[in-house]
């Protein structure tokens, strides 16, 4: 009975040391895989364009009433480019007060967070 014992205590604690290991690669790798332009994206978003102003998103915490909630709306990366670039309706175009790699991250933060 007592060597049973010692070999299921033995066993537990494999198993606890594959979950921390297993825990410990997954933390390493979110850390190595962070996507710099989701985080120039939220950047734009959030600071640079002030977009939340105007629009709901979730991901971004922002409730704005004015313009569309992109979380209902789910826009594809090319309208996004096309509309943050050229405006439409009363939302003004950004061409040429954000660059084009920030454009183009605005817009991949906004479809990877309303396209899950």
């Amino acid at each position: 009975k007592m060597i049973k014992s010692k070999y299921l205590v033995q066993q537990f604690s494999n198993k606890i040391k594959k979950i921390i290991f297993i825990l410990f690669f997954l933390t390493l790798c979110s850390t190595v895989l962070a996507d710099p332009k989701m985080d120039l994206g939220l950047d734009v978003y959030n600071n640079k364009a002030e977009c939340g102003a105007c629009h709901t998103l979730q991901a971004a915490g922002s409730e704005g009433q004015i313009g569309p909630d992109l979380d209902l709306l789910k826009p594809q990366m090319n309208k996004i480019i096309a509309v943050v670039t050229n405006g439409i309706g009363v939302m003004q175009a950004w061409e040429g007060i954000l660059s084009y790699e920030e454009i183009e991250a605005v817009a991949y933060y906004v479809f990877q967070s309303t396209n899950k």
